[in-house]
């Protein structure tokens, strides 16, 4: 059975089961159990808790290394049209009501969140979150509904209306088009001891605005800044616990 045909077979079922919600004394259930394959009921239990600081002091308007890097690292359709782009990274400006005050450039991005709402409301729990708190999306599972674009508060996943011609990344698996995909932190990379490919352009570009490493580490660069600075993440109220944490906003 294709990915489509599973997709389909998917959806067909949720269609049956909420169907079956209208029914007096019948209730919605989940096509799987919660949590999928690598979850963590607790990832801020494991030995490694990936995260990231983003300064937006340094971080500049022009500078656009970081989402570039994303979308070569990531094979994230490009092009060149905004109903078929994707985006993993999104620079945006930031301009304060205040008279007088500047304004801010700084990426966003998956947060990462230790309570994901975009997890809580997929009915076939293809998002889950692996063991070192990363928030990942099974291709195999999603049916692209968009609930859990709907559900994040960061807008921080797209959809993929069409697959680009090349595939430059061998190391990213393909997505086929009618999923929803989003930053991964690169995975792929840490699992190999690198940095997140924006992490490393940024960098090299001389900005140096992202830090990013293990939250748990106390000999961390992030540990020693988010206890030093107190950097904050977007929308701490909503109870989220992103892993994203932003300076100089």
């Amino acid at each position: 059975m294709t990915d489509m045909d599973r997709r389909g077979l998917l959806k067909a079922g949720i269609a049956v089961l909420a169907g079956a919600a209208l029914a007096p004394g019948v209730t919605l259930i989940r096509a799987f159990a919660d949590g999928g394959e690598g979850t963590s009921s607790s990832p801020s239990a494991s030995k490694i808790r990936w995260g990231m600081v983003i300064d937006a002091n340094k971080c500049t308007e022009k500078c656009q290394e970081c989402t570039n890097a994303c979308r070569t690292e990531n094979n994230v359709p490009f092009f060149g049209d905004e109903r078929w782009d994707g985006h993993w990274i999104r620079k945006a400006t930031l301009t304060p009501e205040i008279e007088g005050a500047r304004s801010r450039s700084l990426p966003l991005l998956c947060n990462h969140c230790e309570n994901p709402p975009c997890q809580h409301v997929c009915p076939v729990a293809a998002t889950f979150t692996r063991h070192d708190g990363i928030v990942m999306i099974d291709k195999h599972r999603c049916i692209g509904c968009r609930y859990c674009m709907a559900a994040c508060p960061y807008k921080a996943r797209t959809y993929v209306f069409k697959q680009p011609d090349a595939w430059s990344n061998p190391d990213v698996p393909k997505r086929d088009k009618g999923v929803v995909e989003k930053c991964t932190f690169c995975a792929h990379r840490l699992d190999q001891g690198r940095l997140p490919a924006c992490v490393e352009a940024c960098n090299k570009s001389g900005e140096k605005a992202m830090i990013f490493g293990d939250l748990n580490d106390p000999k961390s660069e992030i540990y020693k800044y988010i206890r030093e600075l107190s950097p904050k993440g977007i929308r701490e109220d909503m109870g989220l616990k992103p892993k994203v944490y932003y300076s100089g906003i």
